[in-house]
């Protein structure tokens, strides 16, 4: 499947859901954990993922969707990043990586410095439904004039492709094939179990949160 730029629009993340084609098989995965457990529920969720996707590969997908489409009073998401990159070095060190494309479908990603991470983490490509649907809203409440929705969802994803490319030319790589999965990031902030476990490799002088740290700020 070759996608003209790793910014998915919904319709495109739809026809790769339900791609029916030999040879691929698609399983979407919540990334969301339970509300109720508090800052002790993020990491038993991250296991609970990492199984699940485990699972999904053995049974022969080659494409998962990870999803934090559920979002409610029960349940919270699950931080994009931190689901993305956990599960590719997880996948890494299984040696089930080549095997399957990771595709993100998430409210949180907005900025190019987010869809950067993201694509530096390990994702084939990110669907950012709540930037769209925010679109639709300034278009509905007429703060934003002269465009269809189609053509609003156009620009940004035009805007935010070219953000990454100028992310990527900046340090010399001419490809998103190449730059995706290099972690050319430096984690500041963040405690070493977290990086040494979810970020692996990433370079970090100095140490900071913890998972349950995450966990409380994302509740």
């Amino acid at each position: 499947i070759l996608l003209k730029t790793p910014i998915l629009d919904n319709a495109d993340l739809m026809k790769i859901k339900q791609v029916k084609r030999a040879g691929f098989k698609c399983v979407p995965l919540p990334i969301l954990f339970k509300a109720a457990d508090g800052n002790k529920g993020l990491e038993p969720a991250l296991v609970d993922l990492f199984a699940a996707a485990d699972q999904a590969i053995d049974g022969g997908a080659n494409i998962i969707v990870l999803s934090d489409r559920g979002v409610d009073a029960t349940h919270a998401p699950i931080p994009s990043l931190l689901a993305v990159a956990g599960l590719h070095h997880h996948l890494i060190r299984d040696g089930k990586r080549p095997r399957v494309s990771l595709i993100v479908e998430s409210g949180e990603p907005r900025e190019v410095h987010h869809f950067s991470t993201l694509l530096g983490y390990g994702a084939q490509a990110i669907n950012p439904y709540t930037a769209f649907e925010s679109l639709d809203d300034l278009i509905r409440e007429g703060l934003m004039t002269g465009l269809t929705h189609d053509e609003a969802v156009y620009k940004y994803v035009k805007a935010v492709t070219k953000g990454v490319i100028k992310v990527m030319s900046k340090i010399g790589i001419s490809t998103v094939q190449s730059y995706r999965g290099a972690q050319i990031f430096e984690a500041l902030g963040v405690h070493k179990s977290v990086v040494d476990r979810y970020f692996t490799a990433t370079a970090s002088r100095i140490g900071g949160i913890t998972i349950e740290v995450i966990a409380e700020e994302t509740l």
